[in-house]
C-alpha cells in the first residue's frame, strides 16, 4: 500500500512517499481504509521536532476518515464497511492517515452518521475536539453540548477563522449560545459569518473591549483563545463573573500575563487544554457530543460554510503540510482513496 512516512525530524522534505505491507488489527484495534486525511498544525511540528524518534518510521497526521477494513478480536461496536472518522490515530502510535491503511486503537474510530461526506468527517478530530472541550470547561457551565445546553450564553471565538474557531463557532451555535467571533481581516469576517457568528469584530482596535461589551454588556462567559500572549488582558476586561478562558495554543508568544486582581474579582478560571493529556473519558464525550451535531446537519466545511478546504493528493503530503505552516486559511486535506469520496 502507498504512505507516507519520515525516520527523521526536519523540514517537510523528510516526508517520503513508500510502499508499506498492511498492519494488521489487534484486540481492540481496527484497520481503517483511508479516504482523506486531515492535517493539523500538530501534525508538521511533530514531524519538525528537534527530538529522536522514538519510532525508527512513523506514518504523519492524526485525523481522518474511511472505511473500516478489518477489527480485532475484542471490537464489538465497529463492523468491516462502517464509514468513520479517526482523531489521534498518530498519537503515540507510528500509524497516522497519511497512508492507504492504518492501524488505531477502536476507541479512536467514530461511525459516521448517514448522509456525511469523508471531507467533514476528516476535518472533525483535532479541531472539533478541541472546541467542544473548550467550550464544557467553565465552572457552572454545562460538560455536555446538546441543543440548548448553552442557552441564555455568551461565547468569544478569538480567532473565528481558523479550524478550532470554526468548529467552537458551530458547536456553540447548535448549543443555543450567543457568539461574537474575532478576526483579522474582511475576509475571515465572512468567513466567521458563514460559520454562523452572530457578531464578528475586526482586530487590532483600540476600543474591541468596548465593542464586545456593547454586545454582551453581562460580559462573556467563555473564552475560545487561541493567542493568550496577545489577548489575556482584553479576555479579562470582557469576562463575565465565573467565566472561564480555554486557551489551546500560543499564537503570537509563548507566555503571558493577567490582570491579578481583575481576575480574581471575576472568579476566571484560566484553562489551558490539550487533546493529548485531556484523558480518554473527555474524548469520548467529545466524540458523542460531535457526533449529535454532526447528525443535526451542525458542522458543514467549505468557504460557502466558513471553513475552505485546500486539497492535495497523498504523494503531496509534503506541501500540504507546508500549507499549514504557512496559515493557509481553511482545512488542508489530502485525497488518500479517490474512489472513496
Amino acid at each position: 500500500m502507498r504512505a507516507i512516512s519520515y525516520s527523521r525530524s526536519g523540514p517537510s522534505s523528510v516526508l517520503q512517499l513508500t510502499d508499506r505491507e498492511p498492519g494488521t488489527p489487534g484486540p481492540d484495534e481496527v484497520r481503517v481504509r483511508i479516504a482523506v486525511s486531515g492535517v493539523n498544525p500538530t501534525d508538521w511540528k511533530a514531524r519538525a521536532g528537534n527530538r529522536p524518534l522514538e519510532l525508527d518510521e512513523i506514518v504523519p497526521n492524526q485525523d481522518g476518515a474511511g472505511i473500516v477494513d478489518a477489527v480485532g478480536s475484542d471490537v464489538e461496536d465497529l463492523q468491516v464497511g462502517d464509514r468513520v472518522w479517526l482523531f489521534l490515530a498518530a498519537h503515540q502510535r507510528p500509524t497516522g492517515t497519511a497512508q492507504e491503511l492504518t492501524v488505531v486503537p477502536a476507541s479512536r474510530v467514530v461511525r459516521l452518521p448517514d448522509g456525511i461526506g469523508f471531507d467533514v468527517a476528516a476535518s472533525l478530530g483535532v479541531p472539533a475536539m478541541t472546541a467542544h472541550r473548550a467550550l464544557t470547561v467553565h465552572e457552572l457551565g454545562p460538560s455536555r453540548l446538546t441543543p440548548g445546553a448553552l442557552v441564555g450564553r455568551v461565547v468569544l471565538v478569538q480567532g473565528g477563522a481558523g479550524a478550532v474557531g470554526h468548529a467552537a463557532i458551530q458547536l456553540a451555535v447548535w448549543a443555543g449560545a450567543t457568539v461574537i467571533a474575532t478576526v483579522s481581516s474582511d475576509e475571515k469576517a465572512a468567513l466567521a459569518r458563514a460559520a454562523g457568528a452572530h457578531h464578528v469584530l475586526q482586530y487590532p482596535a483600540d476600543d474591541l473591549a468596548r465593542e464586545v461589551l456593547a454586545i454582551a454588556p453581562g460580559g462573556i462567559d467563555h473564552v475560545v483563545e487561541v493567542a493568550p500572549a496577545q489577548n489575556a488582558a482584553l479576555d479579562v476586561a470582557v469576562l463575565a463573573n465565573h467565566g472561564s478562558i480555554a486557551y489551546y495554543a500560543n499564537n503570537n508568544g509563548d507566555e503571558f500575563t493577567a490582570p491579578i486582581m481583575a481576575s480574581f474579582a471575576k472568579n476566571a478560571r484560566w484553562q489551558g487544554l490539550l487533546l493529548y493529556t485531556v484523558g480518554p473519558e473527555a474524548l469520548a464525550v467529545a466524540a458523542e457530543d460531535i457526533t449529535a451535531a454532526l447528525e443535526a446537519g451542525a458542522l458543514p466545511v467549505g468557504a460557502d460554510a466558513g471553513l475552505p478546504l485546500t486539497w492535495f493528493p497523498l504523494e503531496d503530503t509534503a506541501a500540504a503540510h507546508d500549507a499549514v505552516e504557512q496559515g493557509v486559511t481553511g482545512k488542508v486535506l489530502i485525497h488518500v482513496a479517490d474512489d472513496l469520496r
